[in-house]
């Protein structure tokens, strides 16, 4: 259900968090402001009730991202 939360973006910007690119190398694939990846992951954090990167990527391995 937290899953189905995320708009697009950030389920894309999931996946490449647990691939493990930096928050810099995903503003610059994705060509957008690092505040605006910032932003995305905050809001992913909060959507997926992760307190920490460590559960946010256990989430997207149960995900199977």
């Amino acid at each position: 259900i937290r899953f189905e939360a995320l708009t697009s973006r950030e389920r894309e910007i999931l996946s490449l968090i647990s691939d493990g690119i930096t928050n810099k190398e995903i503003g610059a694939k994705l060509d957008i402001a690092l505040a605006t990846v910032e932003m995305h992951r905050s809001n992913i954090m909060r959507k997926m009730e992760a307190d920490n990167l460590a559960q946010l990527i256990k989430q997207a391995v149960l995900l199977s991202l």
